[in-house]
C-alpha cells in the first residue's frame, strides 16, 4: 500500500520535522515526506531535510501579502503532490483561505495541554498558574489559532523549581514521542475500513428512508424496505480492495468509468454491469464526490414520489 504524501512546514530548528522524518524511515511507517517547507530561508531545519534527501522549498514572508505568500506555499505543496501537511514550529498565522484548501488534512503540535494555554508563553502559564502538568497537544488545524480538534496529548509533570526553559526541555521530548505516532493514526484513518465506512454510513444514512442491512456479508443501504443501492466491500472474494459499490446506467458507463481511472473503478466480482466499485483505500478520497455517487445510485432505485423529497427527477 502506497505511504501518504505528508509536507511539513517549519520556521526554525525543526526538530519535531526530524522526529517525523526519522521515524518515516521504519518500513511499516503509514507516511513520508515529501517536502520540507519554510517562510526562513536560514532555518536550520531546511539542512536536516536537505541531508536526508527530502525535497526543500524556502522563501521569506517580509513583504509579501499574507494570502499571497500562503498561496505561493500552497503552490509548493500541490506541485510535490502532498496529501497532508504536518505544521512543525511554523511561526505563522495561516490564511483562512489556506486553512480552507488543507481543512481536515492540516496538524498541528502545541506545546500545551489544549485548550489550556494558545498561543505563545505556554510554559510559563502553566507555572504561573500552578499547574502540576504542562505537556503538548496534537491537533488538526481550523482557522482559530490553536482551536482545532485535539487528536492525542502527553501531559509533563512540572517539578519543583522548574522554569519556563526547563518544562520545554522536557516538553520537547514528548513532542517529539507524540507528534510522529500521531500523524502516523491520523494519516492512517483514510486507509481504515472502520474509518472509511463511517463515512460511507455518514453520507448514505443522510439520504430520505435508508435503512442498513448485510447482505453478501457486506454492509449496505437500501430504502426501507425496498431495493439496496450502495454496498460497502472490504477484500470482497479476496479482491484486496476496501471499495463502495453504487448502481450505474451500464456497462457503457462501467467501461467509460473504468478506462477513465483503472485504480479507482472497477467491475465488482458478480454485481453485474449496473454497478461499479469505487476504492476508498487509496489515501485521497474526493468524499463530496462520494456523497453524489451514492444519492445518483438511490435514486436509480427510489419511487418516483419519494425521489421528489430530494427536489429532482430521476436522472436514470
Amino acid at each position: 500500500m502506497a505511504k501518504a504524501r505528508v509536507a511539513v512546514l517549519i520556521s526554525g530548528a525543526g526538530t519535531n520535522m526530524a522526529a517525523l522524518l526519522y521515524a518515516a524511515k521504519a518500513a511499516d511507517c503509514p507516511y513520508e515526506l515529501v517536502l520540507v517547507a519554510s517562510n526562513n530561508p536560514d532555518a536550520p531545519g531546511l539542512a536536516i531535510a536537505a541531508a536526508e534527501g527530502v525535497p526543500t522549498w524556502s522563501l521569506s514572508h517580509k513583504g509579501i501579502n499574507r494570502d499571497a505568500f500562503d498561496a505561493l506555499v500552497d503552490e509548493q505543496l500541490r506541485e510535490a503532490g502532498a496529501e497532508f501537511v504536518a505544521l512543525a514550529g511554523y511561526m505563522r498565522i495561516l490564511s483562512d483561505d489556506f486553512v480552507a484548501r488543507w481543512a481536515g488534512r492540516m496538524i498541528n503540535i502545541h506545546p500545551s495541554l489544549l485548550p489550556k494555554y494558545k498561543g505563545l508563553n505556554t510554559h510559563s502559564q502553566a507555572i504561573d498558574a500552578g499547574d502540576k502538568f504542562g505537556g503538548c497537544s496534537v491537533h488538526i488545524v481550523t482557522p482559530g489559532v490553536d482551536e482545532g480538534p485535539v487528536l492525542a496529548q502527553t501531559p509533563v509533570a512540572i517539578v519543583a523549581g522548574d522554569t519556563a526553559g526547563t518544562l520545554a526541555e522536557r516538553v520537547r521530548f514528548a513532542e517529539h514521542q507524540l507528534y510522529p505516532a500521531t500523524l502516523a493514526a491520523f494519516v492512517g484513518r483514510e486507509r481504515s475500513p472502520d474509518w472509511l465506512l463511517g463515512r460511507v454510513r455518514e453520507l448514505a444514512m443522510a439520504l430520505p428512508e435508508v435503512d442498513e442491512v448485510t447482505s453478501h456479508g457486506m454492509p449496505c443501504f437500501g430504502i426501507v424496505k425496498g431495493k439496496k443501492f450502495a454496498y460497502f466491500t472490504q477484500d470482497h472474494h479476496g479482491d484486496g480492495k476496501t471499495a463502495l459499490l453504487v448502481k450505474i446506467s451500464g456497462a457503457d458507463e462501467q467501461a467509460q468509468l473504468i478506462e477513465m481511472d483503472a485504480d479507482r473503478y472497477y467491475r465488482p466480482a458478480y454485481f453485474g454491469d449496473g454497478w461499479v466499485g469505487i476504492r476508498l483505500d487509496l489515501g485521497d478520497t474526493d468524499w463530496d464526490a462520494i456523497g453524489e455517487w451514492l444519492r445518483k445510485s438511490w435514486l436509480a432505485i427510489a419511487p418516483k414520489k419519494l425521489a421528489g423529497l430530494m427536489g429532482v427527477a430521476d436522472e436514470f
